[in-house]
């Protein structure tokens, strides 16, 4: 069965974006850009939520034909180009848009459908609103979190209105990258 794991950079203090959704906090730069392009080059699908898929949806798509683009940018834009992308959006609904499902209703069923098709994991990519909804669900089978070096003191958290414990196993391939960055990769603890 397919995972679904969240893909986010966060602040020491847990925070996935400043107030007003500012995310120029973080630091990435070619050695995490590397890193982080290794493994979306193993993954065929990508979830995000509506803000975060129109986002990436105007800049991606033609990011590698730039004449200045970077190698990140060049690579990245084949990867997205031939990705299948899962939109969460109440708004999009009935939006027929060429390999992408939007799925608006019944979030939990349709996940479910979705994790027992062919492929291989699923990364959610930022999009705190609906990484809330898959954890509210209990969708979201590992976190590969990105640790900033900073304390934002407020934001929008990752962690939002949990009622039950949800226990992680940490997995041995934790990373310090040399701009400070952390890389912690975890997985849902189901017993």
């Amino acid at each position: 069965m397919r995972k679904v794991i969240s893909f986010m950079h966060i602040s020491l203090d847990g925070f996935v974006a400043g107030p007003n959704g500012e995310m120029n906090w973080i630091k990435v730069d070619e050695e995490i850009f590397d890193h982080v392009g290794m493994r979306i080059g193993k993954t065929d699908t990508a979830l995000y939520g509506r803000v975060t898929y129109e986002m990436m949806e105007g800049y991606w798509p033609t990011a590698g034909d730039e004449p200045d683009a970077s190698k990140h940018d060049i690579d990245h834009s084949k990867w997205y180009n031939k990705a299948h992308k899962i939109v969460l959006s109440k708004t999009m609904k009935g939006a027929n848009l060429p390999n992408t499902t939007i799925i608006s209703d019944n979030l939990s069923d349709r996940i479910a459908e979705i994790k027992q098709q062919a492929g291989s994991e699923i990364l959610l990519f930022g999009s705190p609103t609906a990484t809330h909804a898959l954890i509210q669900q209990n969708l979201i089978d590992g976190y590969w979190l990105f640790v900033n070096p900073i304390i934002l003191g407020q934001g929008i958290p990752l962690f939002v209105d949990i009622k039950d414990k949800i226990d992680l196993k940490l997995s041995p391939t934790t990373r310090q990258f040399t701009c400070g960055v952390t890389e912690l990769n975890y997985t849902m603890d189901r017993q």
